[in-house]
């Protein structure tokens, strides 16, 4: 009888505490709605997307990517957390604990070579063996961003010019 009282206390406490939760997850989105580098939509990258606080100030991304960027552009302003959204469930983690995946078969956000977060190393793993890629840290995934900065810059050009070629879309009835 008690196993069970404590076990519904549990659940009641869990659906209780859910919003606040929720709510911290969101946090970060509701106050950096878009990339200030590519003006993306951090909600619909959330499984991507990165959150650097430092002394003088807090910064939300899209993308390991743009937080490069960020980072490269404020060497004097040294980051006191950087949070990544994990990819299965998109909660903002801690970039440096978390277990990265370079490479595979899914397309990176604003990068060719791909380079995600996961909270379990067994979450990770799963991805590989699904999408291929390998397994590294924080630091390598970081440089892997530098590494690949020029080429993925360039394609994002690309894509870009292209968009502006295209014939507008028709207006919708």
């Amino acid at each position: 009888m008690k196993k069970k009282l404590a076990a519904v206390m549990l659940l009641i406490t869990c659906f209780l505490l859910a919003p606040v939760f929720a709510s911290a997850v969101e946090e970060d989105l509701t106050a950096f709605p878009e990339c200030p580098f590519c003006g993306m939509d951090r909600q619909k990258f959330a499984h991507s997307r990165m959150f650097i606080e430092s002394e003088d100030d807090s910064e939300g991304f899209c993308s390991l990517h743009c937080a490069a960027i960020h980072l490269a552009l404020q060497l004097d302003n040294a980051p006191k957390a950087i949070k990544v959204g994990d990819y299965n469930t998109h909660q903002l983690i801690d970039a440096e604990k978390a277990v990265w995946v370079i490479g595979g078969n899914k397309m990176g956000v604003m990068t060719k070579r791909a380079k995600w977060a996961f909270g379990k190393k067994e979450d990770a793993e799963k991805f590989v063996k699904e999408n291929g890629g390998k397994l590294s840290t924080f630091d390598e995934a970081m440089k892997a961003a530098y590494e690949d900065m020029y080429t993925d810059t360039k394609m994002i050009r690309e894509r870009r010019k292209a968009r502006k070629m295209e014939p507008p879309a028709p207006p919708k009835k």
